[in-house]
């Protein structure tokens, strides 16, 4: 009896039906498919790279800001203290406006009083005239409180540090002033409160008085800067031993800001024994002194030397038929 074989669990056409649904499914996919595809490892590493590359430019930014924030403070700072000085010469400006309005005011007043001045001078010199007669002439030679009849003048100046130091432009205008109300003399003499000629040529000789010579002496004054013990002592004796005569009309100017000496009673005594009084009751020269108020910017007790300056030379200026005069400045 033959036997049956058993039915195949696969067939070929099973195995066909198979292979051709892959088939169509990959030719599904290759045809919808159209990217390439990426690995996604690949695409994390550029990702974090470009955030790394980005947080550092906001690093840069926030840097660079700080930097700007800190230049615009220091800006705002540096325009704060420039109004705050714009501010000072706006009231400074103000100021000196008011000041000169009230000068031009005052001017105009002076200038009306000036006017009735010369009105009343030339009234009284026709009754002067009238009453005295054309040939009479005035005995009175001062100028300023100072007696301007000397035909020979010296300088005795403090050329200290104090002085040459903030007083010297003033100094130098006081005695061009001074020159001034003396249009001619017969001789001129320059000493330091030491005694020392500042024209050495000259020791113990007049300079003669021109214009040109005027001249050089001002311009020598303007460097003349040597020792002084601040004390016109030594100065004012030498020129009354060396330049006395009889026959001859000197005073003695002496600028300076203070005394160093230790006795205002021994100065004024010596000099008087120098300077001694005539048959008439005159003394052989005159002595006038300017002082200069440097020392009274000080601390008042650092003032002393310079209020023993204006005792001394007040007491000397009274017994020596001269004046003192003592400025409230010594800046030009």
């Amino acid at each position: 009896m033959a036997r049956r074989r058993p039915p195949e669990e696969f067939s070929m056409s099973f195995l066909d039906v198979i292979c051709c649904g892959f088939g169509a499914v990959i030719l599904l996919l290759m045809i919808t498919k159209t990217v390439q595809p990426q690995i996604i490892e690949a695409s994390t590493v550029n990702l974090e790279g470009k955030v790394a590359e980005l947080q550092e430019q906001l690093f840069d930014i926030r840097g660079e800001t700080t930097v700007l924030n800190r230049d615009l403070n220091a800006k705002h700072e540096q325009l704060s203290e420039y109004e705050e000085k714009v501010a000072i010469l706006r009231g400074q400006l103000a100021s000196a406006k008011s000041r000169y309005d009230s000068i031009q005011v005052q001017d105009n007043s002076n200038s009306v009083i000036a006017g009735e001045l010369a009105d009343a001078r030339q009234s009284l010199s026709a009754e002067m005239e009238r009453l005295l007669g054309r040939q009479h002439q005035s005995q009175n030679n001062l100028i300023g409180g100072i007696p301007v009849d000397s035909e020979y003048i010296i300088f005795i100046i403090d050329t200290s540090g104090s002085m040459f130091s903030y007083s010297w432009d003033r100094m130098l205008a006081e005695l061009e002033a001074t020159l001034s109300i003396y249009p001619e003399v017969k001789g001129i003499q320059i000493l330091n409160d030491m005694g020392n000629y500042m024209f050495s040529r000259y020791r113990g000789q007049w300079i003669p008085d021109t214009p040109g010579r005027r001249k050089v002496i001002m311009q020598n004054l303007r460097n003349w800067n040597v020792f002084s013990n601040s004390s016109p002592v030594e100065g004012i004796t030498q020129a009354i031993r060396t330049f006395y005569d009889p026959g001859k009309k000197i005073s003695i100017y002496v600028f300076g800001d203070e005394f160093t000496g230790e006795s205002i009673a021994q100065v004024v005594g010596t000099v008087d024994r120098l300077n001694s009084e005539n048959a008439e009751g005159r003394r052989r020269v005159r002595i006038h002194a300017v002082g200069f108020p440097v020392q009274f910017i000080r601390p008042p007790h650092l003032q002393t030397t310079g209020i023993r300056f204006a005792t001394l030379m007040r007491e000397l200026t009274y017994r020596n038929g001269g004046t003192f005069v003592g400025l409230n400045d010594f800046r030009p």
